[in-house]
């Protein structure tokens, strides 16, 4: 695994048999200096987190989990605050190509974290994305973006995740092993995160992440700051915000931040 990711700057790959939550360690590290570039990778995390403070467990060695360490304020890559969102943006492009490369299966992403699949009996999670910051003087110094990837679970998913969730082992009809995956995902990652330095890079990530995307397109249900938001998801802005066609009243939306739902036709 070493050899195969000399190089690149997210090659600092720390593996912990367990621990609570791989981004409350890396945020940890982020406060006491550490360099942009650390990778670490846990088997089980018994206190995961997902948006929104919601609660997430795997059992272990079923999942890949994993949190990075960027640092856009003073970094190898200088974004403005509203440019961080691409850098989740870059890992879930990274993370969809890794799987579909794995699986040949068609990945796809879910604005604004979650890699999803479209099965006969419905959409399908297979990943959550959670992006944590550090700011100093109104600059965001520090940003950990974790990871849960579903790699190997049982053929009987759990009967309260069995109409949500999904894992890439189903979609290869194999077991895959965890490190070439992370491998795959860091190789592109890498590349994806130094190009946000300039405006073609940027460009070529949203252009990407659209061809990716599950959710433009779709009629959407969005659920931010007490408000409920219903029309079309039509695009993203130059930032990876989400442009909603709001229903009442008629008017474009940027949305930076929300709950996301893809609504079938004659849902509300």
């Amino acid at each position: 695994m070493r050899s195969a990711l000399e190089g690149l700057l997210f090659s600092d790959v720390r593996v912990v048999e367990t621990t609570g939550s791989t981004n409350a360690d890396v945020l940890a590290l982020a406060r006491e200096g550490a360099a942009e570039g650390v990778v670490l990778v846990a088997d089980h995390q018994s206190a995961g987190r997902g948006r929104l403070g919601r609660s997430w467990e795997a059992p272990p060695g079923a999942s890949l989990l994993l949190s990075l360490l960027c640092r856009p304020g003073d970094g190898a890559v200088v974004l403005a605050n509203d440019e961080v969102h691409l850098v989740t943006m870059a890992v879930g492009v990274a993370a969809a190509d890794a799987v579909r490369a794995a699986t040949g299966a068609d990945v796809r992403l879910k604005w604004p974290n979650d890699l999803v699949v479209e099965t006969p009996d419905g959409t399908r999670k297979l990943s959550g994305i959670l992006s944590e910051s550090i700011a100093e003087s109104g600059v965001i110094r520090a940003l950990v973006v974790g990871i849960g990837i579903n790699v190997n679970w049982p053929d009987e998913v759990p009967a309260e995740l069995a109409d949500i969730a999904i894992a890439a082992n189903h979609l290869a009809g194999r077991d895959l092993a965890r490190h070439d995956l992370l491998v795959a995902l860091l190789r592109a990652f890498s590349p994806r995160y130094a190009s946000l330095a300039t405006p073609e890079g940027r460009t070529a990530l949203l252009a990407r992440y659209r061809e990716l995307s599950a959710t433009l397109g779709r009629r959407v249900r969005v659920e931010v700051a007490g408000e409920t938001i219903i029309g079309d998801a039509v695009d993203l802005t130059l930032e990876g915000h989400l442009q909603v066609l709001d229903e009442c009243p008629d008017r474009l939306r940027e949305i930076s931040a929300g709950d996301v739902i893809h609504l079938r036709p004659g849902e509300s």
